[in-house]
C-alpha cells in the first residue's frame, strides 16, 4: 500500500546536516578540533549565572527577551527593540527564510556558504542559488549577477566559514545596494567578534531597511552547548520575524548565561587574543609544511591539500592520532581540511601530526 502522508516539495532534497565529530572509535585521547568552539569554553561569569539558572528550572522563562536585549544592545550600541533571539542564529536563518521566501522564490548563497541557508531555504520551499565565488572569497558581482525578480534572501557570512575568508565594508555595502528592491540581504556574522573593531555589519543595518544581521554566542563566547543566538534588523523585519517566534524558545538558562556573557568582555578579548596569536602560529607551522591556506579572519583555517585523495589521507592519520579536524567536501571543497584553532597544546600537536604526514611517517 503506497500512504499518502508525503512532504512538503523541497523537504526530502534536503541532504542531513551533519555536525564534526567528537570522539574517533579506539581513541581515547582526542583533541576536538571540528566544530570551531572556543577551546576556552566560557567566563566564569557565564558559568556562574548558568548555575543558579537550574533553581529556577520550574518557572517559565520571559517571552520577550527583554534582559538579554538589553545587554546585547549596551554592549554593541544597537536598539533592543530591533534585536530578536533565537536558538542559535540558525533559528534566526529559519525564521528570515519561514517569513519572506516560498515556492517561486530564489535565496541566494556562495558555493562555500554555510549550508544552513540551503537547508532552511528548501525547507520553506523556495529554490536555493548557489553563486560562484572568487578564490573562496565572496563575489558581489556573481551574486548581482544571480540576482533575479524571485530573488528573496541573499545570505553572506562576513567572516565565512568553511573558508575563513571575508570581504570589506565598501563590497558589503555595494551589494546591499545592488540587490533587487524585494529582496533582504542577511549578513551571517558568527564569526565577527574574532575580528577587532568589526560590527558585524550593524552600521549597514542602521543605514539601511533591506539588511538583517545575525550573530551567535556558540563560537567567541563559548556557549555552543546551550544554542543562543539573536539577529539585529530593520524594525518592519524584526516585527514579522516576532510573530512566527515561539514565544519560550529560550530558556531561563540560556538567557541567564548568554546576558552574562555578553557583559564579560574580558573573556572575549582573552579569546580574540588567544586565537589571534595561535591562529598565526599554526598557519605559518602549516605552510612550513606544505599546507598553505588563505589568510583567516576567524577561529579555524582552511587547510588545503593538493587533491582531495591526499586531504582524505591527511584526516585519516590525524584521527589515528586523536586529532579530530572537519572535512569540507560537502561544502564543495573537497581538498581542503578545517582546523579549527584550538589551545596551544592542540595546535603544535596538529602541526606535528601533519608534519609527520607530509614527511610520510606511516599511519
Amino acid at each position: 500500500m503506497t500512504s499518502k502522508i508525503i512532504p512538503q516539495p523541497g523537504i526530502m532534497d534536503i541532504a542531513l546536516y551533519v555536525g564534526g565529530d567528537s570522539k574517533v572509535a579506539g581513541v581515547n585521547d582526542t583533541v576536538k578540533l571540528s566544530s570551531n568552539e572556543n577551546p576556552f569554553g566560557p567566563g566564569d561569569a557565564a558559568r556562574e549565572a548558568f548555575r543558579r539558572a537550574g533553581q529556577d528550572m520550574h518557572r517559565y522563562p520571559s517571552t520577550d527577551h527583554a534582559g538579554l536585549r538589553a545587554a546585547i544592545g549596551a554592549q554593541y550600541g544597537l536598539d533592543p527593540e530591533r534585536i530578536i533571539c533565537g536558538v542559535g542564529s540558525d533559528e534566526i536563518i529559519h525564521f528570515l527564510n519561514q517569513a519572506y521566501a516560498g515556492p517561486g522564490d530564489e535565496v541566494l548563497f556562495t558555493e562555500h556558504g554555510f549550508s544552513m541557508y540551503r537547508i532552511s531555504a528548501s525547507a520553506a520551499g523556495a529554490t536555493p542559488v548557489e553563486v560562484r565565488e572568487r578564490e573562496r572569497v565572496t563575489d558581489v558581482d556573481a551574486l548581482l549577477e544571480g540576482c533575479s525578480e524571485r530573488t528573496k534572501l541573499v545570505f553572506i557570512a562576513n567572516p565565512n566559514n568553511p573558508t575563513g575568508t571575508m570581504i570589506g565594508g565598501n563590497e558589503v555595502a555595494r551589494l546591499a545596494a545592488g540587490i533587487p528592491d524585494q529582496a533582504i540581504l542577511v549578513l551571517d556574522g558568527a564569526y565577527a567578534e574574532y575580528v577587532q573593531g568589526f560590527d558585524g555589519g550593524a552600521g549597514l543595518v542602521e543605514a539601511r531597511d533591506n539588511v538583517v544581521m545575525t550573530r551567535t554566542f556558540s563560537k567567541i563566547y563559548g556557549l555552543g552547548g546551550l544554542r543562543i543566538g539573536w539577529g539585529y534588523g530593520p524594525k518592519h523585519i524584526i516585527d514579522v520575524l516576532n510573530r512566527i517566534r515561539g514565544p519560550f524558545n529560550l530558556s531561563n538558562a540560556q538567557l541567564a548565561a548568554a546576558e552574562a556573557a555578553v557583559k564579560d568582555q574580558a573573556h572575549v578579548e582573552q579569546s580574540r587574543a588567544e586565537n589571534t596569536r595561535l591562529r598565526a602560529w599554526l598557519a605559518e607551522a602549516l605552510a612550513e609544511h606544505g599546507v598553505p591556506s588563505d589568510t583567516s579572519c576567524a577561529n579555524f583555517i582552511l587547510a588545503r591539500f593538493a587533491s582531495p585523495t591526499e586531504a582524505e589521507a591527511a584526516d585519516t592519520f590525524l584521527r589515528a592520532r586523536g586529532l579530530i579536524v572537519r572535512r569540507v567536501t560537502s561544502y564543495n571543497l573537497p581538498n581542503c581540511l578545517r582546523i579549527t584553532v584550538g589551545d596551544e597544546s592542540s595546535c603544535r600537536r596538529v602541526a606535528h601530526a601533519i608534519g609527520q604526514f607530509k614527511a610520510g611517517v606511516e599511519a
